[in-house]
């Protein structure tokens, strides 16, 4: 993930929640200020489940161990 802040800001800002999966990858798909490798990350790394908040996507996510997993 190369464009961390600006995802973090999204997730934060910008998603309605409660939000499944599916529902945050369509929403991340329809960004044009993402790359299709930053969006394609996201898909592959998120796991199925239903998220309650932007904390929860980013735990999901593993970005509350550090950002060396965003590599």
């Amino acid at each position: 993930m190369d464009d961390v802040k600006n995802m973090m800001n999204h997730l934060k800002t910008h998603q309605m929640y409660p939000a499944t999966r599916d529902e945050l990858i369509a929403e991340c798909n329809n960004l044009s200020d993402f790359s299709e490798k930053d969006k394609q990350w996201f898909k592959d790394t998120l796991p199925e489940g239903t998220y309650k908040s932007a904390d929860e996507v980013m735990q999901a996510l593993g970005m509350d161990k550090g950002m060396g997993a965003m590599a």
